[in-house]
């Protein structure tokens, strides 16, 4: 379950809210600036935001997560390596462009980082690179190095939101959280809409605290973070090239509680991980599915990616019809394809806190059917609009509320759980990414 249970009236209250999370931790400087290319692949007018976050002084308490793709991005190669050197300065993200597969692409990334390091005297090392973007285009190299001076001249203290809203491409808002521990912050944007399915997401998420908490640490406890939250969530079952996680301590707070950090790193990952399915391309559900009294944790996590990857249920959910004999099919596919021998004579479903299956057996009346239907309409982000000119498009740019629709999948054959979240499939879900580079 999310930290909170936020409802918004509008785009301003939302962006208020923004706001006042959106203070930075001590020792953390962020500036953006956007400019027009032109891409060598496809040659008409574009525009690309580069966002610089930069320490005070270089670190070397910092951790990162990539993503597991077999085909990673210029920036994840660079990325591995950066992990081993001995403090970190700054992260440079581009949108528009994720330098995937692309002629000379860590060559370029490299070259960019040497740049960002000149302007703030650090070595090119010290720079972390991130993109994200179309694939398999190059960066415009040139133009980067052009508008970088701006981007240093803007880096100021106070807000992360410059940073948030920089970051990304076809999310329809930003999304900042934060936790207060023992004195000092953790504060975490996040950029993911489609192509989201760990390991990791189309994910770009960045986390950043002023609370001194040593790299070896911080490293054990961000791979427990992000296992359980970022790598829960799903919304298309796609893995992209690009996904990264990072964290970066200014050291600027004493930490003395290292077990309050890690819950409130939790806190932020968790609440990211739900807020980037919840501005999932299209998504106008986010189905929440917590599986229970499964015989495994894998077990438990596997049927609830199943549910929530089900193209046929998500439809459904979509379109506020009930048609659980999509849910239990997904259920028994992945069973008998994958844990061939479970024994599913004690599942019991829930939808909404509805019963729907027990002892083998659908458990429906009238009664039920209004009930699941009611509770579909409620989670309901915003309704499908018309078409405009062959296209969808979604009429809000912020969450209008948190609500889920609740599963809850009693396996009864163990003790084990997980909670898995995903989104629906509908019409602006195809439309977006029928025309994703156009």
């Amino acid at each position: 379950m999310p930290s909170t249970n936020l409802t918004f009236s509008d785009r301003q209250a939302h962006r208020a809210w923004l706001a006042a999370q959106a203070a930075l931790p001590a020792g953390f400087r962020v500036g953006t600036t956007r400019f027009d290319f032109t891409p060598r692949e496809a040659p008409k007018p574009a525009k690309m935001t580069l966002t610089l976050i930069a320490l005070d002084r270089a670190t070397p308490h910092f951790a990162a997560m990539f993503t597991k793709n077999a085909f990673p991005g210029a920036p994840i190669i660079v990325g591995r390596k950066r992990l081993k050197e001995t403090t970190l300065g700054a992260i440079l993200v581009n949108n528009k462009i994720s330098n995937v597969c692309a002629p000379h692409g860590v060559e370029a990334s490299e070259r960019v980082c040497a740049e960002v390091a000149k302007l703030l005297n650090l070595s090119s090392t010290q720079i972390l690179p991130s993109s994200t973007g179309v694939i398999g285009w190059g960066l415009p190299v040139d133009a980067m190095i052009s508008a970088l001076p701006q981007a240093v001249s803007a880096l100021a203290a106070g807000s992360i939101l410059p940073a948030a809203e920089g970051i990304v491409t076809t999310d329809l808002y930003p999304k900042i959280r934060r936790a207060e521990v023992a004195g000092g912050s953790i504060v975490g944007i996040a950029k993911g809409a489609g192509m989201i399915e760990p390991n990791l997401a189309t994910m770009l998420v960045y986390i950043f605290t002023d609370l001194a908490v040593p790299r070896a640490e911080l490293r054990v406890m961000l791979a427990r973070a992000v296992d359980a939250s970022f790598n829960t969530i799903s919304v298309d079952s796609d893995t992209s090239t690009s996904d990264t996680v990072a964290i970066l301590s200014s050291g600027r707070v004493a930490c003395t509680d290292f077990g309050a950090f890690e819950r409130g790193l939790h806190t932020v990952c968790r609440d990211l991980a739900e807020d980037v399915v919840r501005n999932g391309e299209g998504v106008r559900h986010v189905i929440r599915v917590a599986v229970t009294k499964a015989a495994s944790p894998a077990l438990a996590r596997a049927l609830g990616k199943a549910i929530v990857n089900a193209p046929l249920f998500k439809c459904a959910v979509a379109g506020n019809d009930p048609n659980v004999g999509r849910l239990v099919q997904a259920i028994g596919k992945y069973v008998g394809a994958h844990a061939h021998g479970t024994d599913l004579s004690k599942l019991r479903a829930t939808m909404g806190g509805v019963e729907i299956f027990a002892n083998g057996v659908f458990q429906l009346n009238p009664e039920k059917e209004i009930a699941l239907v009611k509770h579909l309409r409620d989670a309901e982000l915003y309704t499908s609009a018309a078409p405009k000119d062959g296209v969808f498009t979604a009429p809000i740019d912020f969450p209008p509320h948190e609500r889920c629709v609740e599963l809850e999948i009693e396996v009864g054959n163990g003790a084990a759980s997980a909670t898995v979240l995903g989104g629906d499939l509908t019409h602006e879900y195809v439309s977006e990414n029928a025309d994703y580079r156009s």
